[in-house]
């Protein structure tokens, strides 16, 4: 494949791009050394959709591969409702619907839709607390934001890399062995 880029790495991505290479580092090492106790729950409510068991119902996709040719993207979705023609993206705990949780869920909307699919609600699920969280679907702004953060992954220039906020650099896992 050519220069596919992972929808769960745009997250990773807006937070600090050395998060992304970090986690791309320790991507294949044992989870039990190196993930943080927020990461391995998020593994655990994910394991329901990778595994294709949160329902056996055939109007869910769930955990299903996803591309778009136009975006290079690839990954997998959580949950798509074709009757309802739902598309839901969960997260261990919502405490605030950051921009990476929005791009992480564009990119799967734009996989679907460039797929063949119909796509007419969006949203975000808080697993701990049980909320659902509604997204409008992207307008013109939104998709420039999105085509903005494609374009930056892929012309991601180390050498005039400026450190993000202290504040950012605080909540990293990877802060201890952070170089920038």
């Amino acid at each position: 494949m050519d220069d596919y880029i992972q929808i769960s790495k745009l997250n990773d991505f807006i937070f600090c791009p050395f998060s992304l290479y970090f986690h791309s580092v320790y991507e294949d090492f044992s989870q039990s050394v190196c993930h943080t106790s927020s990461q391995t729950r998020g593994k655990i409510v994910h394991q329901c959709f990778d595994k294709g068991i949160y329902s056996t119902a055939k109007k869910y996709l769930q955990g299903t591969d996803i591309f778009s040719e136009k975006y290079g993207l690839i990954g997998k979705l959580d949950l798509f409702d074709k009757e309802k023609c739902l598309l839901v993206e969960r997260k261990n705990k919502i405490k605030k619907i950051y921009d990476g949780y929005l791009m992480q869920l564009y990119a799967q909307y734009f996989c679907l839709l460039e797929m063949g699919y119909v796509v007419n609600e969006i949203a975000l699920y808080s697993f701990a607390d049980n909320k659902k969280y509604k997204i409008v679907l992207p307008n013109s702004e939104a998709k420039k934001k999105f085509n903005k953060l494609i374009s930056d992954i892929r012309n991601f220039d180390l050498v005039n890399f400026k450190k993000p906020s202290e504040e950012k650099c605080k909540k990293c896992i990877y802060r201890q062995i952070c170089f920038t």
